[in-house]
């Protein structure tokens, strides 16, 4: 089911009726018109007459559920190829990227560039620039996620040390160079920077500043959070652990109502009974796939950089055993909460769909959107969440 379509009719409006929808109660009628914007979306039983009348189809989903397709806000790689690694050579495989994640369920992505050199990250900067100028069709690229390399030295993980950059504003403006425009978000470690100037200047220029790869404390991370600070990359990972009497930085985040964290859900990054702790102590929290340029290729080994990862079962490792990341799509993390049996359908789905977009300012299914719709079944039978496009 996950690869399947359920197409709508071109050009013609439709009525998707007896549909849960998250954060709507019961069951909802979707209403699309002709451009394929949705129109509306009521509760079943709401008398309602389009002006003008308009032929349209009826599409009963039977209490499926309807969402938008899932956000990705941090996937390192797909086919093969890694974003730092982008170039006028394979910049090809940006099309043929977003195919692919549009074909797993995904409608928007950030391109995330992990440390490496100025030149590497201006020259991915550059391509991916250039691909956004024009409109494309599959997944869209929504702008770029730095992932470093404003990173702490000790929580550094699979990252290369030699890339590594001090945490000022004059840095900051190397690294970004022309492309400031470009960068949706940036992963820090906000005790890099004692003058507290860096996290103000990147929300000057629009960034959203995720906290990440990091030692701070309880009191840096309030304090980052206090200069715009409003994201966590990768809970739990990364970061100091939750202790009772330094709750450190995913202390200061969970307990903070305008913060979100970024969390992977593949059962190696965190196991499933944190992911529940997780999940009951916050409800400011996104999925993201961490995915790696194996992505969509089977298990084996493969190019990192200079050096080379084991895939094994999605699960991605350096030769020293360093958790690196995984190649799982997703929508696999949605139905890993639900096979855990840790989350509900509704806030399962909504994790890869609604709260990403949340995070970055995007609003969730609502109307005036353009209706690219992904259909839910849950098999209480089989305890199975399976997806299809509309």
């Amino acid at each position: 089911m996950p690869h399947a379509q359920f197409p709508m009719p071109n050009s013609q409006a439709v009525d998707i009726i007896n549909a849960r929808v998250p954060g709507y109660q019961d069951l909802q009628m979707l209403l699309v018109n002709q451009e394929g914007i949705i129109e509306q979306i009521l509760p079943m039983g709401t008398v309602w007459k389009r002006v003008p009348p308009t032929d349209l189809e009826i599409l009963d989903v039977g209490g499926d559920w309807i969402s938008l397709g899932g956000l990705d806000l941090q996937i390192n790689g797909a086919l093969g190829l890694a974003f730092p690694d982008l170039s006028a050579q394979n910049c090809h495989l940006l099309a043929k990227i977003s195919q692919f994640l549009w074909d797993v369920g995904v409608d928007g992505y950030l391109p995330t560039l992990v440390t490496t050199s100025v030149e590497n990250i201006q020259r991915s900067l550059a391509v991916i620039a250039d691909f956004i100028s024009t409109p494309k069709t599959g997944s869209q690229i929504l702008g770029v996620h730095l992932e470093g390399p404003f990173l702490n030295y000790q929580k550094r993980g699979a990252h290369p040390a030699e890339y590594l950059l001090p945490l000022t504003i004059d840095e900051v403006k190397r690294v970004l160079g022309d492309y400031a425009d470009v960068v949706k978000v940036i992963t820090l470690a906000p005790e890099l920077d004692p003058t507290g100037e860096v996290i103000p200047y990147l929300r000057s220029l629009g960034i959203t500043v995720s906290l990440g790869h990091s030692q701070a404390t309880e009191a840096q991370a309030k304090h980052a959070f206090a200069l715009g600070a409003t994201m966590v990359t990768h809970a739990f990972n990364a970061m100091p652990s939750l202790h009772h009497r330094e709750p450190g930085l995913l202390g200061a985040a969970i307990t903070h109502p305008g913060v979100m964290c970024g969390f992977i859900a593949d059962g190696q990054h965190i196991t499933p009974t944190m992911l529940q702790i997780l999940l009951c102590a916050t409800k400011g929290l996104f999925l993201v796939s961490d995915a790696l340029s194996p992505l969509g290729l089977p298990d084996g080994f493969y190019p990192w950089d200079s050096r080379e990862i084991e895939v094994n079962n999605g699960t991605a490792r350096l030769p020293d055993g360093t958790l690196s990341g995984t190649t799982l799509p997703l929508l696999v993390g949605v139905q890993n909460l639900l096979k855990w049996g840790i989350c509900d359908v509704e806030s399962a789905i909504a994790l890869a769909t609604d709260a990403p977009r949340q995070a970055i300012g995007l609003p969730g299914i609502a109307i005036n959107q353009k209706a690219n719709l992904l259909r839910w079944h849950w098999d209480e039978t089989t305890k199975e969440l399976n997806w299809m496009r509309l």
